[in-house]
């Protein structure tokens, strides 16, 4: 099987990383894989550093006929089994090249992020047309492409975002190596969350409960992992002034940027997701994966993650105090947050372990080459 996989994105994040991780899984079975993305672009420089053969595109709008016909030119001259893109946008330059080359390669799209753009008009119809398959990384993504698009619901198939289980894994990481560098007691109960300094996050929430708990509790130790992005400065700074002012000083650690994700959730006990809206939640699963008891939001992507009463107490999402009840449940019952751990690890190796992400998608791949081949 030889794979295209297009991106023609210009920024370097979650999406672009995305692609360039299921070029590597594919890799990894014996796939050959091509990229095609745009020239000047963080994914263009990361692929050739993977050594990946790479097609440079300068198309960063809708309409690029002279780009359509060098494209078509492109799949006249190689071969490829199937093209997975990584971007909607990246259709409008596919679908008429694909037309002009009068190839009949199957074309699918990964689908991260929502769209609050409605996209049944005609021009729209004739592009998603061409589609396969879209897959979704939650039921959210989901029901947004189909409210969305004018795909039909047989088109639409559910992908989760998947995590290296092996990597995050509570037996082959040291839970005191974070701990002992914050001094943390062995015997507090360290409660956490890993999540850059944007709104929207739950923040303002995660710092509300925790000024709740530490009047109940003289045991509690409060971590928030992460940092602001471009242009986030200032709410980091908010963050931190609500904290201050909620007398959270001697029992609340900001760590800061990490890259040794495993050993901090290792050092977790119980572990807060608060987010107000996610596509998925990828942290989220990594600490199932870390066999973590968790609190989550009821929303959106984390209702494919987490289950209520068997991996996490859900919360209503934006209630700091329903929050902090669910959290003191779990402080008081160490029977409870072991349950929720084993009942975690045991989801996250099933449903979002790397092999099973791509023994599905090269399933799906396969079908959707088997159907080309009929039609």
């Amino acid at each position: 099987m030889k794979v295209l996989i297009t991106c023609f994105s210009k920024s370097w994040g979650g999406l672009e990383m995305y692609m360039l991780e299921i070029a590597g899984r594919l890799l990894n079975n014996k796939i050959t894989v091509e990229f095609c993305c745009l020239s000047n672009s963080r994914l263009y420089d990361e692929a050739v550093k993977h050594n990946f053969k790479v097609k440079q595109i300068n198309a960063r709008g809708y309409f690029h006929p002279l780009e359509i016909l060098k494209t078509a030119n492109y799949f006249k001259q190689n071969h490829f089994d199937i093209i997975h893109s990584g971007h909607s946008k990246d259709l409008w330059l596919l679908v008429p090249s694909l037309i002009l080359s009068n190839k009949n390669i199957p074309l699918v799209l990964s689908k991260q992020m929502g769209s609050y753009i409605i996209k049944k008009d005609f021009l729209h119809k004739l592009i998603y047309n061409r589609l396969n398959y879209a897959f979704a990384i939650s039921n959210v993504i989901a029901q947004n492409l189909s409210d969305t698009t004018p795909l039909p619901k047989n088109k639409i198939l559910l992908l989760h975002n998947a995590i290296d289980t092996n990597k995050f894994d509570p037996a082959k990481v040291d839970r005191n190596k974070v701990r002992a560098e914050f001094s943390i007691n062995p015997n507090s109960i360290l409660i956490g969350m890993i999540a850059r300094f944007s709104k929207g996050k739950g923040h303002e929430e995660f710092l509300r409960a925790a000024s709740l708990l530490s009047k109940k509790h003289n045991n509690l130790v409060f971590m928030i992992v992460g940092e602001p992005s471009k242009g986030e400065d200032q709410y980091a700074e908010e963050i931190k002034t609500l904290a201050n002012n909620l007398g959270l000083v001697n029992n609340l650690i900001f760590t800061g940027f990490r890259t040794d994700t495993p050993e901090v959730l290792a050092a977790f006990d119980i572990f807060i997701f608060p987010s107000h809206a996610e596509a998925f939640g990828l942290s989220l699963a990594e600490a199932l994966s870390m066999g973590k008891p968790s609190v989550c939001s009821n929303s959106d992507g984390v209702l494919d993650i987490a289950v209520d009463e068997v991996t996490s107490y859900l919360f209503e999402k934006m209630n700091w105090e329903d929050l902090s009840q669910k959290i003191d449940r779990l402080i008081n019952d160490e029977d409870k947050r072991i349950e929720f751990g084993l009942a975690a690890r045991k989801r996250a190796v099933e449903l979002f372990d790397m092999s099973v992400f791509t023994n599905k998608l090269l399933y799906y791949y396969e079908k959707a080459i088997k159907e080309s081949k009929v039609l």
